[in-house]
């Protein structure tokens, strides 16, 4: 994870302004449509912080976290909240959040530790709530240009998600990549409902 990290904070202005103005509407509006108006919404490596600007515009309490030290200080800048830094393994919240968003950003970890942090997310989750999840499609893990990345398909998805059996998979579906000349990278989308207690 450690190069990874050091990846954004070498990269972080470039990449915010790459990631920033990409239109993402499609996908943060059938995440927003499940959960009830004003809910708490938790942007789990929000990198430039995109999402959770959008999310702040229309109403919605969001909070944002990253692990990049850096564009944890960009992204504070353009949402107008404080940004935290904090790595994946240490979410410890209990039934705080509406939703959890986690694009493109648990896929940065190694297979063997995302079930540690999928019960994690799960146990942030309130009773009934929605998480929204994305990987690149494939079966590869390893490094890829400075990054590391576990892609998924639905079979290994389902395998993996299968450590948290609290989660309901609402919504599996594959989109190209919405940002300009990378239309022919695929990614698996994922929105799971945490099933209700008692």
């Amino acid at each position: 994870m450690q190069n990874t990290l050091d990846y954004y904070d070498k990269n972080a202005r470039e990449f915010a302004a790459g990631t920033a103005e990409v239109d993402f509407s499609q996908m943060q509006n059938r995440f927003l449509e499940l959960l009830p108006p004003g809910a708490r919404i938790l942007d789990f490596g929000c990198g430039s912080g995109r999402d959770t600007k959008y999310f702040l515009k229309r109403g919605f309490r969001a909070e944002a976290v990253d692990g990049s030290e850096k564009l944890c200080r960009l992204a504070s800048e353009y949402t107008g909240i404080r940004v935290k830094k904090l790595l994946f393994q240490e979410l410890d919240e209990t039934e705080r959040y509406d939703g959890i968003w986690a694009c493109a950003s648990i896929l940065h970890l190694k297979r063997r530790e995302l079930p540690d942090v999928i019960r994690r997310i799960c146990r942030a989750l309130r009773s009934g709530g929605i998480l929204y999840v994305s990987f690149k499609y494939g079966d590869f893990e390893g490094e890829r240009n400075g990054r590391y990345f576990t892609d998924l398909t639905e079979a290994s998805a389902a395998d993996l998600f299968g450590c948290a059996p609290e989660l309901r998979r609402e919504q599996c579906w594959v989109t190209g990549d919405v940002r300009e000349g990378r239309n022919e990278e695929r990614w698996l989308n994922l929105l799971f409902r945490k099933k209700v207690s008692g």
